[in-house]
């Protein structure tokens, strides 16, 4: 794995437990787009299961609300590494503690749900508990995506005329009058909303060839930005039209996230307790008092 090569090599200095217990690493950027124009950094997103004291911290003896100093960990990331075996390559790295990766899936974050939508040949490690999570990729999608993508697209679209770059970037804009890459993602967004809404799915390179030409800065930008305003309002009606549930089913994804756990850990039953299971035994015993007469 890539995180184990550049731990070894110390270029890297994640928390000691972080890279044996990475579950999930794929390649983000525009690699995953299908939109790379030329050799650039190599963007990482990851999910890791945290120490179970992280997790759960009452299993160390921790109140939350009362104790202080309690173990915490949200993310851990990394910028500008560069490979040590001299391939150019420079990688910025973000993995992620899997219980706020599953918030962040069910806000339908669309940098997070993108990447459990990434080609397979974008994925560079995964376990049993990291395809758990990419089998069930469509059970975090629901209709309140739309707000996300268009808050999402419409920063892009603003930051798309505004200055202070440096760099490539500020010779692409003095050249154009605007920044390509900020217009092209602006579309990216907008179409990944509209398969949401009415496919409940996401192709990440279905419209690679029209974003690498708004890339290029070969469709002129008065022409993006019309398109822009035609689909927010075709993406406005397909919102109410869309048949995906209004929110995201907490219960399911619940379970889904303490399988994974379990899957990690092993068994979780001196960390949570389960209702339901007590319920199951209430209603044995009854069933058997009734048949014994009692």
């Amino acid at each position: 794995m890539i995180l184990d090569h550049l731990e070894k090599a110390e270029v890297i200095q994640p928390p000691s437990w972080l890279v044996r217990n990475t579950i999930y690493l794929t390649r983000m950027g525009s690699e995953c787009y299908g939109t790379q124009l030329e050799a650039s950094d190599v963007d990482l997103y990851g999910i890791c299961v945290p120490r179970k004291d992280i997790v759960f911290p009452h299993l160390a003896g921790y109140i939350e609300g009362f104790s202080t100093n309690i173990p915490h960990f949200d993310q851990w990331l990394q910028h500008h590494i560069t490979d040590p075996d001299g391939k150019e390559k420079t990688y910025d790295i973000q993995v992620f503690n899997i219980v706020k990766y599953f918030s962040l899936l069910m806000m339908n974050n669309p940098n997070v749900l993108d990447s459990i939508f990434v080609p397979l040949n974008c994925i560079t490690h995964i376990t049993h508990a990291g395809n758990l999570i990419r089998e069930n990729r469509k059970m975090f999608l629901h209709k309140g995506s739309w707000h996300k993508f268009k808050g999402y697209s419409y920063s892009q679209l603003n930051k798309a005329s505004s200055g202070n770059r440096t760099g490539k970037r500020k010779e692409v804009f003095d050249k154009y009058g605007y920044d390509v890459k900020f217009l092209m993602h602006t579309v990216r967004l907008l179409y990944e909303a509209e398969m949401i809404l009415s496919e409940h799915d996401i192709d990440l390179q279905r419209h690679k060839e029209h974003l690498k030409a708004i890339r290029r800065a070969e469709v002129p930008e008065e022409e993006v930005r019309k398109w822009v305003a035609e689909k927010e309002k075709f993406l406005e009606k397909l919102y109410e039209e869309s048949t995906l549930p209004w929110g995201p089913n907490e219960e399911k994804i619940k379970k889904l996230l303490l399988e994974c756990l379990e899957h990690h850990y092993g068994s979780l039953k001196e960390a949570i307790s389960n209702p339901d299971e007590y319920k199951i035994l209430l209603k044995e015993i009854k069933e058997k008092c009734e048949k014994a007469g009692i």
